[in-house]
């Protein structure tokens, strides 16, 4: 986009937008952006982004400790309202730390997102594994034990959504067909459990379970999820079933 376009699209969007832009600038692999590199990602002019990112530091939604900028303080405490975090992650937080007390592998709490899945919680102890999504992050439900187990009890126009956003192989073990994707939810009711067999992470294989809201819907799904040496379905899926269902009580009746 030449410089004059640049401006041209700065001006018709409001001000809300352009501090979206800058925000949506920032991942897991960008936590911390030079004006330049916020300039590129964010696709604002130089003039705009250094005044907008101004604004912003004002108001506690960046922070700038030296030449970079980074997500502020005052979002964090702002997410902390979410019903995500103050109401869900509340209620199943118990039963996630009692997971992994149980099994001492990663346990995580996730919702479904669009087409993907957003990491809500997550609890690695001493052994952590770099490979996996941070809290915030997002993966691919399509070939997640979280995101399937989320996916085996939504309607269809879920699923898909989920299969017309594209079906990526992650890893040779990937599902990446429609027809055996549906066959792999369609079984996950009957068993209590979604499986990630190495098709996200060579070597690293999920257990998942839904957790279900006051009207009975699915809302969100705990995993564990670990070396495949260490993570079998037919140990950790009862205790990943039954740490979901007293998740999903405690969450129904708050």
């Amino acid at each position: 986009m030449s410089p004059a376009e640049r401006d041209e699209s700065s001006a018709a969007m409001g001000g809300l937008e352009r501090a979206a832009a800058i925000l949506a600038a920032f991942d897991a692999t960008h936590r911390e952006l030079t004006l330049a590199a916020l300039v590129a990602r964010s696709g604002l002019p130089r003039s705009t982004t250094h005044r907008t990112a101004d604004k912003m530091l004002r108001l506690g939604w960046l922070d700038k400790p030296h030449d970079r900028y980074r997500i502020g303080n005052r979002l964090f405490e702002i997410s902390g309202l979410s019903p995500i975090r103050h109401e869900l992650r509340e209620a199943v937080l118990p039963f996630l730390q009692d997971l992994y007390n149980a099994t001492r592998t990663t346990v995580q709490l996730g919702v479904l997102s669009g087409t993907q899945v957003l990491v809500v919680e997550k609890i690695s102890g001493h052994r952590p594994m770099p490979m996996l999504s941070q809290v915030g992050g997002m993966i691919p439900a399509h070939c997640s034990g979280l995101g399937r187990a989320i996916l085996a009890y939504s309607d269809a126009a879920t699923v898909d959504a989920v299969v017309e956003a594209g079906l990526e192989r992650r890893t040779p073990r990937t599902i990446a067909t429609a027809t055996a994707l549906r066959r792999e939810l369609a079984a996950i009711p009957d068993r209590g459990w979604a499986v990630d067999r190495e098709e996200g992470n060579i070597g690293v294989s999920c257990v998942a379970a839904p957790i279900f809201g006051p009207l009975g819907g699915v809302v969100a799904a705990l995993s564990v999820t670990g070396p495949s040496a260490l993570v079998r379905a037919d140990r950790a899926g009862p205790a990943v079933r039954m740490a979901a269902a007293a998740a999903s009580r405690a969450y129904t009746s708050r």
